[in-house]
């Protein structure tokens, strides 16, 4: 038996087809599964593994058993609500706790030129700051995600 695997993070979004359209057309991810419950839908998604195809039952079937898989829970009826505010990201008042979630590449600076390309919202770019070999972005629902370089740049 092997060791525990750190399986998923979930975030509430409001409006499904715009975090389904940012997650798959803009970051990349691929949908694993889509679970509706008695008034909400869960959707699983994750970077596709390299040099695999699989089925869209082969995807669900893995959605457990892989890491770093993103579900987003939208529970019915915020994407029309217009008293609906939101959820929490983690980094503002009321609720500051969480702090983000992470992806890696392989280039920071070709990264950040494709999403400003796509349009989407920067926290913090790499040239700003001190830390100038990472960079944050915003999803639809304004939380962070961190994107960080596959190979960290050697310690002097």
């Amino acid at each position: 038996m092997g060791p525990p695997i750190l399986n998923h993070t979930m975030f509430r979004i409001k409006d499904p087809k715009a975090s389904l359209a940012f997650y798959i057309d803009i970051l990349g991810m691929e949908l694993l599964d889509e679970s509706p419950g008695g008034d909400f839908t869960n959707y699983f998604l994750a970077f596709p593994e390299e040099g695999k195809t699989l089925t869209k039952a082969e995807k669900a079937a893995t959605k457990t058993s892989r890491m770093g898989v993103l579900e987003l829970c939208h529970n019915w009826g915020t994407e029309t609500d217009p008293d609906f505010k939101g959820y929490s990201n983690g980094n503002t008042e009321p609720g500051r706790g969480f702090g983000h979630i992470a992806y890696s590449v392989e280039d920071i600076q070709v990264e950040t030129d494709r999403l400003t390309k796509l349009g989407v919202t920067f926290k913090k770019r790499p040239e700003e700051g001190r830390m100038r070999h990472i960079a944050f972005i915003l999803c639809p629902d304004g939380y962070w995600i961190e994107i960080v370089p596959q190979k960290f740049p050697a310690k002097a």
